[in-house]
């Protein structure tokens, strides 16, 4: 009798457990089917034509965002540099840096006067950087350096359309040194005077 008791009592307890597990869990949120949307695949970005190793990067074709205008290369077509009229004006940047200093403002104006006296003269700016980093990264920032003194000029007055830009990464060295001293040098913005040729 007892364990007829005993055996009664079990079963009730199990069945009021299952009837417990049977209610559904609340406060969840139904998964509803439908078409799963695609994935955004991210693009890496585009180099530019003639960024391969050892090969300079044309910066006429501002980077999106650039507020001042590109000059056409077709206009500067038959003329001629002139590398020791600005030499002694040379801009130089800080490590990792495309932000021209206030230290160069002297050298700006020279170029700017130099610009204004000869109306029928125009300027190839030159982006530079030290041999650390990859030549990749040396190219865009010299890239950033050129124009950043492109804008700097156009700021005080010098017609952005006179001025190309061009960059030539690591690969052109002021100073073939491997120490802070030569770093420094490197790190630049040459200024090319450019003169019409005859009949241009």
């Amino acid at each position: 009798m007892k364990t007829m008791k005993m055996i009664y009592a079990v079963a009730i307890a199990f069945a009021l457990v299952a009837a417990g597990c049977a209610h559904k869990p609340v406060n969840v949120t139904q998964l509803h089917p439908g078409p799963v949307p695609p994935p955004i695949e991210t693009q890496p970005p585009t180099m530019s034509a003639g960024t391969t190793t050892g090969t300079v990067l044309p910066t006429d074709l501002n980077p999106p965002g650039t507020a001042i205008p590109s000059a056409p290369p077709e206009t500067f077509e038959g003329y001629l540099e002139d590398t020791s009229a600005l030499a002694s004006y040379t801009a130089h940047f800080k490590y990792d840096s495309a932000a021209v200093q206030k230290t160069e403002k002297s050298n700006l104006a020279a170029v700017a006067a130099a610009l204004s006296a000869d109306a029928s003269a125009k300027l190839l700016i030159e982006g530079n950087c030290d041999e650390r980093g990859t030549d990749e990264y040396n190219r865009a920032l010299g890239e950033r350096r050129a124009l950043a003194l492109r804008e700097a000029l156009a700021k005080i007055g010098v017609d952005p359309s006179r001025v190309r830009t061009i960059s030539y990464g690591k690969d052109k060295p002021a100073d073939t040194g491997h120490d802070e001293a030569a770093w420094a040098k490197n790190r630049r913005g040459d200024f090319i005077l450019l003169h019409p040729k005859s009949g241009v």
